[in-house]
């Protein structure tokens, strides 16, 4: 915040920071690819064969890495949200700011 208590905002800055959040989203998903491969019912059910007494403990880890990847996947969404909302803001901002230019006498051009 500026001395005189007044507000700005920066367009470069919130554009770097919905580039940002969209990267970590893209990571998260990319992520979840991962762990999709390594954890889905096929690599588990592998990793303890069919085994009776192993049932039990498969359906336990099926069931826990379902639930990581739907919270991972939740996770994702609302990253990819909270971008397109800073991308909304920046647009919205750069709007009012020419229209608010123009009030005050500035030319389309640029020019006063």
């Amino acid at each position: 915040m500026a001395d005189d208590d007044t507000s700005y905002y920066e367009p470069e800055a919130g554009r770097a920071l919905a580039r940002k959040i969209e990267l970590h989203a893209y990571d998260l998903r990319a992520h979840l690819k991962e762990f999709k491969g390594k954890t889905g019912e096929e690599a588990i059910t592998d990793g303890f064969g069919v085994l009776t007494e192993s049932e039990e403990v498969t359906s336990a880890y099926i069931a826990y890495s379902a639930d990581v990847a739907s919270a991972m996947k939740a996770a994702h969404e609302h990253l990819d949200k909270i971008a397109d909302a800073l991308r909304k803001v920046n647009r919205d901002t750069e709007v009012t700011d020419d229209n608010l230019a123009v009030l005050f006498g500035k030319q389309a051009d640029g020019d006063r």
